[in-house]
């Protein structure tokens, strides 16, 4: 039971790290077309979530969050940057990237390929559709502008996303069992 919840704990920080250094270096930032970026910064969340359950996801999404609002405050890149220094946007839509992406994968787990795929693809939809929404909530961009953003940007990190989850946590799953057939223990 306490190793269970050290590695929870572990886990949780290593992935909130990753999530962390790829804000701060831009690597969780691919330059699209569009002049926007696509994101891979909802990947170490979702990956936790699926590793650990819920919970661990939630702590995940709630740090990306916070980093994000952080960072759009003291090193903004863009002139759309300063509306995620609004708690709203950039945390409140994380919550729920970890928790909806475990219920999928726990959903559809007995099928393990098929489960993770749909789970990155509804972590990173979930992500996209939760902060554009917020935005149109807000009011800082009219609600048709809405579904090409989704279109352009939304599609190409939910298909990326699927496929990172899917190898990610596919090898960390095939170490893992190696590991336990040595007789150790993470």
């Amino acid at each position: 039971m306490v190793q269970d919840r050290t590695r929870k704990i572990v886990i949780t920080g290593v992935l909130s790290a990753i999530s962390i250094f790829l804000g701060i270096t831009r690597l969780g930032f691919i330059p699209w077309f569009s002049g926007v970026s696509l994101t891979i910064m909802h990947l170490p969340v979702i990956i936790g979530a699926v590793l650990e359950g819920p919970v661990v996801g939630f702590a995940i999404g709630l740090i990306f969050g916070i980093f994000s609002l952080i960072q759009a405050a003291i090193a903004p890149t863009g002139p759309t940057d300063v509306w995620f220094t609004n708690p709203l946007i950039s945390v409140i839509p994380r919550l729920f990237i970890g928790p909806i992406s475990w219920l999928v994968y726990r959903a559809l787990k007995r099928w393990p390929i098929p489960a993770l795929f749909t789970a990155g693809i509804t972590g990173s939809l979930v992500n996209t559709a939760l902060v554009l929404s917020m935005i149109g909530a807000l009011g800082l961009l009219p609600w048709i502008a809405i579904p090409p953003i989704i279109l352009s940007n939304g599609l190409l990190e939910a298909v990326a996303a699927s496929i990172l989850v899917v190898s990610v946590v596919s090898i960390w799953k095939q170490i893992e069992g190696r590991r336990g057939k040595r007789g150790s223990s993470f």
